[in-house]
C-alpha cells in the first residue's frame, strides 16, 4: 500500500506535502526502462539487416537497374543476373502451399474442436505440433527420397494423362514426371506450414464462448452450420493471422525447397517443371561467389527482394486485419 503524503508539524497549510518515494516506484522505472530499449534494439537490427542487404545488393541495382527484377536471366559467366526466375518461383511456391495447406488445416482444427472424442484430441493436438519442430533439411530429405519418387512414378503420370488432357489448365500439369518441380515443392511447405496454421486455428476456436454454440444448437443447427455461421465469423481475424504466419514462413523456407524443386533457372508453364526460389539460389550459389564480386551482391540483392515481399505480405495482413475489425 502507498505512504499516504504528510505535512510537518508547523507548516503552513498551502505547503505541498512530502511524498515519500514508493519501493515499487524504482523497479517500475527500471523495467519501463528495459522494455524501452529492448524495443528499440529488435527496430536497430531490423533496420541494420535491411541497411546491410540494401548496401550490398547496390552494385547489381546499379549495374542492371530496375530490369533486374523481372529479368529471367542468370549466367555467372558473363556476370549477367536476373531476379525474375526467383521471385516468380518464391511467389507461386508459396500461394500454392497456401492453397493446399488451409483446407487441411482448417478440417484438423475443425476435427479436434467439434467432432474429436476428448480422449483423443490431447494426441492428436501434440502430434500436429510435433510437425513445427521437425527440422527443415529433415523434411528436405525426406521430400526428395520418398515424395518425389511417388511423385514421380505414380501422381504426376496419371495427372498428366487426366487433368495434362484438358484446354486451358491441362497446360500447367504437362510435362515430363520428373517427380521434382514446383508442384513438389509446394506441397513440401504445405507440409511444413500446416502445423502453424493448424495450431493457431485450433486455439482461436476453443475461444469462442460455448453459450454461442449452444445457441445456435438449440435453434437447430448442425456442426457445420455452427461452424459457418459462429464459430469463424468470431474467430476470422485470428484465422486470417494464422494463415499470413504460414505465408511468411513458406516464403523464406530454404533447405526443403532447394531438395525437390529442380533448381533450374527458367519459368516453367507447367506446375511439374524444374524452378528455384530467392532462398534456394541464395542457398545454392551464396558459397561460390567471391568477396566483392557482382554475383555476391546480385545474391545480396535477392534476400533484399525477400525482405521486401516479407514485408509487403505483413502490411497487407495489418491492412486486412484492420479492415475486418473496422467491418
Amino acid at each position: 500500500m502507498q505512504q499516504a503524503a504528510t505535512l510537518p508539524l508547523g507548516a503552513p497549510m498551502d505547503a505541498k506535502p512530502h511524498r515519500t518515494a514508493s519501493p515499487g516506484r524504482f523497479g517500475d522505472t527500471v523495467f519501463s526502462a528495459a522494455c524501452h530499449a529492448a524495443g528499440g534494439f529488435v527496430l536497430l537490427l531490423l533496420g541494420g539487416i535491411i541497411v546491410e542487404l540494401f548496401i550490398g545488393g547496390l552494385p547489381a541495382f546499379r549495374a542492371f537497374g530496375l530490369p533486374f527484377i523481372w529479368s529471367t536471366e542468370w549466367d555467372p559467366v558473363t556476370e549477367v543476373f536476373g531476379a525474375g526466375v526467383s521471385i516468380y518461383g518464391t511467389i507461386v511456391t508459396a500461394v500454392l502451399a497456401i492453397l493446399l495447406a488451409v483446407p487441411v488445416a482448417f478440417g484438423v482444427a475443425f476435427y479436434l474442436t467439434e467432432l474429436s472424442p476428448p480422449w483423443l484430441r490431447r494426441p492428436v493436438g501434440t502430434a500436429v505440433e510435433l510437425l513445427a519442430a521437425v527440422p527443415s533439411i529433415i523434411y528436405g530429405m525426406w521430400g526428395f527420397f520418398l515424395i518425389a519418387p511417388i511423385m514421380g512414378q505414380y501422381v504426376q503420370p496419371a495427372v498428366i494423362d487426366t487433368i495434362g488432357e484438358l484446354p486451358l489448365i491441362g497446360e500447367l500439369f504437362q510435362g515430363p514426371p520428373f517427380g521434382t518441380g514446383i508442384f513438389t515443392a509446394a506441397l513440401i511447405l504445405a507440409i511444413m506450414i500446416l502445423p502453424f496454421i493448424a495450431a493457431t486455428m485450433r486455439d482461436v476456436f476453443e475461444q469462442v464462448p460455448p453459450v454461442f454454440k449452444e445457441s445456435a444448437y438449440g435453434l437447430g443447427c448442425t456442426t457445420w452450420e455452427v461452424m459457418r455461421g459462429v464459430v469463424l465469423p468470431y474467430t476470422r481475424i485470428s484465422v486470417v493471422g494464422g494463415i499470413m504466419l504460414g505465408l511468411g514462413r513458406a516464403l523464406g523456407e530454404t533447405m526443403a525447397v532447394t531438395f525437390v524443386i529442380g533448381n533450374a533457372n527458367r519459368i516453367s508453364t507447367s506446375l511439374f517443371g524444374p524452378g528455384n526460389t530467392i532462398a534456394s539460389v541464395v542457398a545454392l550459389e551464396f558459397g561460390e561467389s567471391e568477396m566483392g564480386s557482382l554475383k555476391l551482391s546480385a545474391l545480396l540483392a535477392l534476400g533484399f527482394i525477400l525482405f521486401v515481399l516479407s514485408f509487403i505480405v505483413l502490411a497487407a495482413s495489418r491492412f486486412l486485419l484492420r479492415s475486418r475489425l473496422k467491418a
